[in-house]
């Protein structure tokens, strides 16, 4: 199925200039930037702003995706529950799931093969980007729900395997490195060792 036909896409909201941080707004305003590498949402890190009245409808909900659609990566990032009062800013696409678990549409859109085909619908020169009639183009496989929660489910055990090992690998090196500066600096007690046992 086309992701039009599994969710709702449509532009962040459009300031009509540029978003000054109010310390007394009510809102957040997500922005790119407020989306880590790994697509991780930190909506605590978001400028604030004083939502107009009869804007409530543009606040983000928990299940909502958060599409970065210009530059060089095009990752969505997952609305957790618990999200206080925020706006997705243009130009993000802010993709709402209404067929499909919202997990498991996040890890498909960024899973490498789907990043790669995102890449090739890229248009434009100097700064790339993904229209929303691409994004709602985008063809996803939809596998019965149980199936799309064990995927979202084994997905998140190897995302875990991966930073235990690299916590694991870095820990060896730090291990290593201190052993090896002790044999280069040996203390006193050591080299009065060494010599007795001459």
């Amino acid at each position: 199925m086309n992701l039009g036909e599994l969710a709702e896409v449509q532009m962040g909201y459009p300031f009509r200039s540029r978003v000054e941080h109010d310390p007394q707004g009510d809102v957040a305003v997500i922005q790119m930037r407020d989306i880590d590498d790994a697509n991780r949402l930190h909506a605590e890190e978001a400028i604030r702003v004083a939502l107009p009245k009869g804007k409530s409808h543009h606040l983000l909900r928990p299940g909502d995706l958060l599409f970065r659609s210009r530059g060089g990566r095009n990752g969505a990032a997952h609305v957790q529950e618990g999200i206080e009062a925020a706006v997705l800013a243009a130009p993000m696409l802010l993709i709402r799931p209404h067929s499909v678990l919202p997990a498991y549409l996040c890890w498909y859109i960024n899973a490498p093969v789907t990043q790669a085909r995102l890449a090739a619908l890229a248009e434009g020169t100097s700064v790339r980007m993904i229209s929303a009639e691409a994004l709602r183009a985008l063809e996803v496989p939809l596998p019965p729900p149980a199936m799309q929660q064990r995927i979202v489910q084994t997905a998140a055990l190897a995302e875990q395997e991966q930073a235990l090992l690299a916590r694991i690998a870095s820990l060896r090196q730090r291990l290593t490195t201190h052993r090896l500066m002790q044999l280069a600096h040996p203390s006193p007690v050591h080299l009065s060792l060494e010599k007795a046992a001459r």
